[in-house]
């Protein structure tokens, strides 16, 4: 089974130099991870993470709170949930399909047993609902805006951690995720 960073270029270098790069930089970061793997604490953190984000589901419930306790960001509150939706149809049921790419051999050893999505690894889709809801409750709630990044950038190192996901994989997720949330706050400003 390939780990989708196969060269297969039919002799094209363009290609076989693009694909080397993207293996290169996965490399990289994936090894920056390999210390932190099997350290209890570190592996619960990015467990959590990844479980509590599945179906945005972490997001959801932060935007219900959001719209149960603030009234007057009720209207963000739905533009959320909606973006939400576009993008997990996006990423999950189009992108992903695309571009094919196989995820990561499991870890033989892993500390948390994580839930493996039967999707296609590129792009992240936990890393680009993390980034767009991020985008998003900056806008709504301003003054929690390190938090809302702070939570985006923890779930989505989650999937390199537990080799959910190619680095690169997530580093796209992430530029789509930020991109549809500008998006969205352009074409729908709210108050």
């Amino acid at each position: 089974m390939s780990d989708g960073n196969d060269v297969q270029d039919g002799g094209n270098s363009n290609e076989s130099g693009w694909r080397n790069a993207v293996r290169r930089f996965d490399d990289n970061i994936d090894a920056r991870f390999t210390p932190l793997r099997g350290r209890r604490e570190v592996d619960r953190l990015f467990y959590l993470a990844s479980e509590g984000a599945d179906y945005s589901r972490a997001w959801h419930v932060i935007n219900l709170a959001m719209a149960l306790f603030l009234p007057s960001r009720r209207r963000h509150a739905v533009r959320l949930a909606i973006a939400l939706g576009v993008e997990s149809a996006f990423v999950n049921g189009l992108l992903k399909n695309v571009f094919d790419r196989e995820r990561p051999e499991v870890l033989p050893d892993a500390t948390f047993d994580v839930r493996r999505p039967k999707t296609k690894s590129f792009p992240s889709g936990h890393a680009s609902s993390a980034t767009l809801t991020a985008v998003l409750l900056s806008d709504a709630l301003p003054r929690g805006r390190k938090l809302w990044w702070l939570l985006a950038a923890i779930v989505s190192a989650s999937r390199v951690h537990n080799r959910m996901h190619h680095p690169s994989d997530v580093a796209a997720g992430g530029v789509l995720g930020t991109i549809m949330g500008r998006l969205i706050k352009r074409r729908f400003p709210l108050p």
